[in-house]
């Protein structure tokens, strides 16, 4: 059975869980040039969200992520290969809690555009209530329209992003 996409109000816990993972994968990637940004909904303080915290991790080159699986696997991140044949730029990783909200690692190099436009939309919708609330109002919409396929909804989504980003350019 599928499960259905939820959309929840925003909750003061998803910065502190930010900070929780944040401090675990620093453990696994203590070199100097690392990087690890809150990103996505839950990183946005008001803005509702699909119960999953969203974590950025920039490095200088993508190997420097490969060279880590295992040891992020030894913290309970799966490494999920099935998406760089679209996003050869990214390497993606999950973890599930039992006792925790689901944790998406997006693994990219520091300046690379995918970095950039993560931050960009990100820092938009903190400092611009129109299109916080925009956004928020489609993810609504969206949320219903796709309740049983998260990935037409997070489809749906791509064109109000990419304005977004035109905007902020």
């Amino acid at each position: 059975m599928k499960s259905m996409l939820t959309i929840c109000p925003y909750s003061d816990e998803w910065p502190q869980l930010f900070k929780q993972v944040r401090q675990e994968l620093f453990t696994v990637f203590s070199q100097d040039n690392t990087q690890i940004e809150h990103i996505g909904s839950t990183a946005v303080v008001g803005l509702c969200a699909k119960p999953v915290i969203d974590v950025l991790l920039g490095v200088n080159s993508l190997s420097q992520i490969e060279s880590k699986i295992t040891s992020l696997e030894n913290i309970g991140f799966l490494y999920v290969a099935k998406y760089e044949k679209e996003i050869p730029t990214r390497r993606y990783f999950v973890k599930s809690p039992k006792d925790s909200l689901r944790i998406h690692l997006h693994g990219v190099e520091i300046g690379s555009r995918i970095w950039c436009d993560h931050l960009k939309f990100r820092d938009l919708l903190r400092s611009d209530l129109q299109q916080r609330s925009a956004y928020q109002q489609l993810k609504f919409s969206l949320a219903l329209q796709y309740a049983d396929d998260k990935a037409a909804y997070t489809e749906a989504k791509a064109p109000f992003i990419t304005s977004a980003l035109n905007i902020v350019d």
